[in-house]
């Protein structure tokens, strides 16, 4: 960073922007600013969180555009591509609005070719962009321990990654622009087909006269252990409880569809993908779009 930047902080720290101030937005948004002290901009369609940040010493903004006059660096946490897109090239966007040298880190989940493209419309207004999704749970970014997949070059990468290890135990350089967003579409692809494999494990042992409980428990030692049984299998699917707040069954199916579009790009089939998408579609359609996504357990196809 130079000390040149418009909204650079007589302390010499850079000015951050939040906008996206949702689940997980609201406490990566409050572990970065608290941790890293620099002056930080929140905004957010929802007043509640920007208040909530307000006691944390934020100061919010009445809309993006006034956000972009003041920042260095907006980190962005929306619901996916078309909340990116149309913050990006809105008519009160960043394209429109934001400052040669500005610095956009998007943490959402989005498209690996829409990121692309608004990268390099970007670039060509003097804006650097770097895709740094998420992953683990809502815990896990109110702890601060988050694992997230940044796709940026080197010299971006080592500016924005000091700022983002406050809100994560990993994070990881995954390669240029869009290499973010494909590991995390896959890190969830490959949840999503776990999840549906444990539901299957789960209806198959209870019809066979196994307690649902003790068979959780076994595979979690054996080779069928993994984070999807220990936590949406356990903490979830045992326990017949999918609140609404968590992951919902239409985020998943966006985030599905994200993985389904990759696999068309490249040419490769993805059948394990397909199904979960199915079965995920099943449960929308069962009316559970609103409940953690793990729902999708009692809607297991019979025979």
């Amino acid at each position: 960073m130079t000390n040149t930047a418009p909204g650079k902080a007589t302390s010499g720290l850079a000015t951050l922007g939040f906008a996206g101030l949702g689940v997980m937005g609201e406490p990566i948004c409050r572990n970065i600013a608290v941790k890293s002290g620099a002056p930080t901009k929140v905004f957010d369609l929802s007043p509640a969180p920007m208040e909530r940040l307000a006691g944390h010493g934020a100061t919010p903004v009445p809309d993006l555009k006034a956000m972009l006059a003041e920042v260095d660096i907006l980190f962005l946490s929306l619901p996916g591509g078309p909340q990116v897109e149309a913050v990006i090239r809105g008519e009160n966007g960043v394209l429109a609005h934001g400052r040669e040298g500005l610095i956009v880190v998007d943490m959402s989940t989005a498209p690996v070719a829409l990121t692309r493209e608004l990268a390099q419309e970007l670039a060509e207004r003097g804006i650097r962009f770097a895709d740094a999704p998420v992953a683990r749970t809502r815990q896990a970014a109110e702890d601060g321990t988050l694992s997230i997949m940044v796709g940026a070059d080197d010299a971006l990468f080592a500016e924005i990654r000091p700022y983002l290890a406050h809100a994560a135990t990993d994070v990881t350089h995954c390669g240029p622009v869009g290499c973010g967003q494909v590991v995390k579409i896959l890190n969830n692809m490959v949840l999503f087909e776990n999840v549906v494999a444990l539901s299957e494990a789960l209806a198959l042992g209870k019809s066979a006269g196994v307690d649902c409980d003790l068979l959780f428990d076994t595979l979690s030692k054996g080779s069928a252990d993994s984070f999807a049984l220990r936590n949406h299998g356990m903490k979830a699917m045992l326990k017949d409880s999918f609140p609404e707040g968590a992951f919902p069954t239409d985020y998943a199916l966006k985030d599905v569809s994200y993985a389904l579009d990759l696999a068309q790009t490249t040419g490769i089939h993805a059948p394990g993908a397909e199904l979960a998408q199915a079965r995920m579609e099943k449960a929308r359609d069962a009316g559970f779009a609103a409940q953690y996504f793990p729902v999708l357990s009692r809607v297991v196809d019979r025979a």
